[in-house]
């Protein structure tokens, strides 16, 4: 049992985690302003195929041409949110240079601040964007307060979620790169075949299958649902499935990845000491 002292002192190591990422990150400027013109970059494409499209067929789904904006700039800060997964590669890769991974990684505790370090400090270093693109989908489509809130609160999932993606891909980053490349593809696929840009309808009924057994789409089509409908109760009621997903992977990908972090930095230790 933590008593108030070990927790405020955790606390204050979290914090620290996260103002030196922090740092470090603004130390390279250019790189960081590229990290949040990329995602932009990536809905580009899909906004000009769509635009073109609605002038064929008028609703693909629940989007139309006066709300398939709504869809791309939500995509955007699911992007911003993304670039967390190679955030924990690369600072353990960090840690790894400087030698700090056995100090950090020695207690389970030490692992849960790496994690929080890591995570409030990519939060902090996109809230600026993230909240234009936010304020822009609230002036396409209003909502109501309550609404804001379970958005929010769906986003910060997401951001769990990817984080325990991350924590996986960063024990590989100083174990076995081999399998590290392997994931990193996987990951790809997956994201490819969830819907981030593109419209489930727009797919032609073999692609819709494949992407009918992709959790990642029920959750990216709950966060869009529960925008456009306006009614988190209602988008429960008439997505039920759609939330279990979000709920459960929301809990066993942290909890997995700290399991399968524990196990390879057992097995393989670090390689390249």
């Amino acid at each position: 049992m933590i008593n108030r002292k070990e927790f405020k002192k955790y606390l204050l190591q979290i914090k620290a985690l996260t103002e030196r990422n922090i740092k470090l990150k603004l130390r390279f400027k250019y790189n960081l302003i590229i990290s949040l013109i990329s995602p932009f970059i990536f809905v580009i494409m899909p906004l000009i195929i769509l635009s073109q499209l609605f002038e064929f067929d008028t609703q693909f789904g629940n989007w139309t041409i006066n709300n398939f904006l709504l869809y791309q700039f939500l995509a955007y800060n699911i992007f911003l949110l993304k670039n967390i997964i190679s955030e924990f590669p690369n600072q353990i890769r960090i840690e790894k240079f400087w030698k700090t991974i056995p100090s950090l990684i020695i207690a389970p505790l030490n692992r849960i601040n790496i994690f929080f370090g890591i995570f409030f400090s990519h939060l902090i270093l996109i809230f600026i964007p993230f909240t234009i693109f936010f304020i822009i989908c609230y002036l396409i489509y209003p909502i109501s307060f309550f609404t804001i809130i379970s958005i929010i609160v769906i986003f910060l999932l997401i951001a769990l979620i990817f984080s325990g993606i991350g924590l996986i891909l960063g024990i590989f980053a100083i174990s076995n790169e081999n399998i590290l490349g392997i994931l990193v593809f996987i990951i790809d696929l997956v994201f490819w075949a969830s819907c981030i840009t593109y419209p489930f309808e727009i797919f032609p009924k073999i692609l819709q299958e494949v992407i009918s057994l992709n959790p990642f789409y029920y959750i990216f089509d709950f966060l869009r649902a529960t925008w456009i409908e306006d009614n988190i109760i209602s988008t429960i009621i008439l997505h039920p499935s759609n939330f279990y997903i979000l709920i459960s992977i929301t809990f066993i990908v942290p909890i997995t990845s700290v399991f399968i972090f524990n196990k390879v930095y057992k097995k393989f230790g670090i390689v390249g000491y």
